[in-house]
């Protein structure tokens, strides 16, 4: 099986000449650590765009950043303007796709501040929501709970505001340190300098900030409440985001970790198991049943079954033999199989894929880049308007306790997490998702081009139809068997290598009798002797040259079989045509489902093909298909994609050979059959890693889905804090309703996302 994907570079890609024919640098992609939300990857893009000829695409999800810069550039340069920015930085090593640190490894300390602050907060809530539990001295025992909480569980918040604040920037951090420092600011005041102090002072939970009652009243269920709420939700964010890359991380963990590797040691040959890394190309090893493939390679002993859905999703596990490829990650099912390695490490179909999947959740949609450009000004507009409430409350006679209340409220409800998350969390489940299924994106772009498609482009040999000839119908002439006209013909095909001769033997089965005196004619067909009959198999005019006419019924029957595109193969002995072998690429039998499917989805199917009028016809009205464009060369695909566009359509093309790769560029949407050539696959921007033309239906289905749940996630975080913040300002929320209203909008958002996991292939793919 050929490669799904197009082959990845190391972390720093080579240069590619651009449309002048200059370079145009190359592509570094650093992990960057510290970032808190969106506002914090648009200024690690900003610092990194300041640098001359570098761009950067920065995404929050995944921590990653995509950088392009003039070739030469020192990565220590890149490392050191993030840096700059406050953030940690380094270069992703070349081996390949990195699996995600486990959550229990990565969220553990975040889990841990979680919980202690949980506990002492939730005592400090207790108390201020429920007048009857005041005990005196009460708010005391509230201070001394409150202040760990706020400075030993909110350290991550303010240490993070201090570096921001230290480079000239804001962001998320910033908001929440700002708020929960007021709120415990103000309860000090009100405790120490105000009347909140005094021994036997109660004041009941108000959900309103208009409610506050000057010097008297304390916000340490706010600084607690607020400060447990985020690290509650960032805890939910950052494991649920974890959970939107399992699909990835499992595509990734599929290959094998170690493999017995064929040497040659004392001239003697051994197997030695080492770890999948030593394994190099050319090298043999062995497969054991129920192992996995260790790399992409070709059999060159033993036959087995082995089930590929991990990467296909075919769940069907499939025959091989010598001879047979087999792509890493596969799990033999059967027998013992040698195997010479062919391609290893990243070069290995399985790496591929994971390297595209990958890719492209690090990509960003242009509704993501809307987002990103609001998120980075949002934050200091966030804390005009705090400045601007506690203003106005003073001013209007509110109070500076309500007016504080109300000022902390708004820093903490509008954060912009839910806004930094609303694309990045649906690409990685419906990208990964999608991986599970053999349905490979190239970019998040692909996304928005699925919905606008209209017209889908088919070709027919090795999309619509298997690509391989195959026995359709015997007819034996009169008085013959048929059984007797495939067994003879078979025996014979059995000794040539051309495609019509392998559909013929195939056809005939096993046991057939031996051949004497074989000889072939290019371009004619066989002959030989077969239980001591001179027998001739081939053009019937090859048969004419031997004096074995056809008779009446057999020509009606060549014609009719001719007139839908069939090749037509004569046999004959003992001086009279006996029969005709019918042979043709034939309709894959989900062919016909698949072009339901998507003119179920809008779109209007149209099959363009080299190959000639008839042959087209016959397979589109099986297929159901309408529309024909027949006999056209690559260029003539090429045009037949461009006039449809230019009639207002927006085309996808599916193909899977060199002829289709000119189309499948051309397209708005390219859609690749994995199972094709490397060349299209390249040219595509979405790839089906199986060769189910089903595939192409489940494809456009998630990626509707998918952009469908971006759009929702994008809505509602615009909404929440269009919503949200005036609400706030006016003193309809406390501080702490706030922080939990704020966790809450990010969770849902991811939550939401995690919806795609449930995506169902209608094509039988499994995952």
């Amino acid at each position: 099986m050929p490669p799904a994907t197009r082959r990845p570079s190391d972390a720093r890609a080579a240069a590619q000449p651009d449309a002048d024919g200059a370079q145009a640098g190359v592509s570094v992609d650093l992990l960057v650590g510290g970032m808190t939300c969106a506002s914090c990857a648009a200024r690690v893009e900003r610092k990194l765009g300041k640098l001359d000829g570098v761009t950067a695409t920065v995404n929050y999800a995944t921590e990653r950043a995509r950088v392009t810069a003039p070739e030469g550039t020192d990565v220590a340069t890149l490392v050191a303007a993030v840096e700059s920015a406050g953030y940690t930085a380094r270069e992703k090593q070349p081996e390949g796709p990195q699996v995600v640190v486990e959550e229990d490894d990565a969220l553990a300390p975040l889990r841990r501040r979680v919980l202690v602050s949980a506990v002492l907060t939730v005592p400090v809530v207790a108390l201020a929501m429920v007048p009857a539990w005041q005990l005196p001295g009460w708010q005391w025992i509230s201070l001394v709970l409150a202040l760990p909480v706020v400075a030993w569980g909110g350290w991550p918040f303010h240490r993070a505001a201090a570096v921001n604040l230290r480079h000239g920037a804001a962001t998320m951090d910033t908001l929440v340190s700002l708020g929960t420092l007021a709120a415990l600011l103000w309860s000090l005041y009100a405790l120490v300098l105000g009347s909140a102090g005094e021994i036997g002072m109660t004041h009941s939970f108000t959900w309103f900030a208009g409610d506050a009652d000057g010097s008297g009243s304390i916000y340490l269920e706010a600084a607690a409440g607020v400060t447990t709420f985020v690290l509650a939700g960032r805890y939910l964010e950052g494991r649920s985001r974890r959970r939107a890359g399992a699909a990835l991380r499992a595509l990734l963990e599929s290959g094998a970790k170690d493999v017995a590797v064929r040497r040659r040691v004392d001239d003697a040959v051994t197997e030695v198991r080492v770890p999948v890394e030593e394994l190099a190309v050319g090298d043999l090893f062995v497969v054991r049943p129920g192992e996995k493939v260790a790399a992409d390679g070709v059999v060159v002993d033993g036959a087995s079954a082995v089930d590929v859905s991990a990467l296909t999703g075919e769940p069907v596990p499939a025959e091989v033999g010598p001879g047979d490829a087999v792509p890493g990650g596969g799990v033999n099912a059967g027998g013992r199989l040698v195997v010479r390695a062919e391609k290893v490490g990243a070069d290995t179909q399985l790496a591929q894929v994971a390297a595209l999947v990958e890719r492209a959740q690090e990509g960003k949609a242009q509704v993501q880049r809307l987002a990103d450009r609001v998120s980075g000004v949002f934050v200091p507009v966030v804390v005009g308007i705090a400045v601007a409430t506690l203003a106005g409350w003073v001013l209007l006679g509110g109070g500076w306790a309500a007016a504080a209340t109300a000022a902390v409220a708004v820093l903490i409800i509008a954060c912009p997490c839910a806004l930094g998350l609303a694309t990045p969390t649906a690409l990685m489940v419906g990208t990964g998702r999608g991986a599970s299924m053999g349905v490979v994106v190239r970019g998040p772009e692909v996304l928005e081009a699925t919905r606008r498609v209209d017209v889908v482009v088919l070709d027919k040999t090795g999309t619509v139809t298997t690509g391989r000839m195959a026995l359709v119908d015997v007819v034996p002439a009169a008085g013959e068997g048929r059984d007797d006209v495939l067994r003879t013909a078979g025996a014979l095909e059995a000794a040539s290598e051309h495609p019509v001769a392998r559909a013929v033997a195939s056809a005939a089965g096993d046991g057939l009798p031996e051949v004497v005196g074989f000889a072939s004619w290019d371009g004619l067909g066989v002959e030989g002797s077969v239980e001591g009959r001179a027998v001739v198999v081939g053009r019937p005019r090859l048969l004419a040259e031997r004096g074995l006419d056809l008779p009446p019924d057999l020509v009606a029957a060549r014609a009719d079989a001719e007139a839908t595109g069939r090749t037509v193969v004569a046999v004959g002995w003992d001086g009279a045509a006996r029969g005709l072998l019918v042979v043709a690429d034939t309709v894959k039998p989900t062919s016909a489902d698949a072009v339901r499917q998507l003119r179920e989805l809008g779109l209007r199917p149209v099959l363009v093909t080299g190959d000639h009028e008839a042959a087209a016809r016959a397979v589109a009205a099986e297929v159901g298909v309408d529309e024909v464009v027949a006999g056209v060369l690559p260029a003539g695909k090429v045009d037949v994609v461009r006039r449809l566009q230019e009639q207002g359509h927006v085309v996808a093309v599916v193909g899977d050979g060199v002829n289709d790769a000119a189309a499948l560029a051309q397209a708005d949407l390219g859609l690749a059959i994995g199972t094709g050539t490397d060349v299209a696959v390249e040219a595509s921007d979405l790839t089906l890693v199986r060769g189910d033309l089903r595939s192409a239906a489940d494809a456009v289905r998630l990626s509707r889905a998918t952009l469908r749940t971006i759009r929702g996630n994008l809505v509602w975080a615009f909404a929440y804090n269009v919503a949200a913040i005036p609400l706030a300002a006016a003193g309809l929320l406390t501080p702490m309703v706030a922080g939990a209203a704020m966790a809450l909008s990010s969770v849902f958002v991811v939550t939401n996302s995690l919806r795609l996991r449930r995506f169902r292939s209608r094509s039988g793919a499994v995952g």
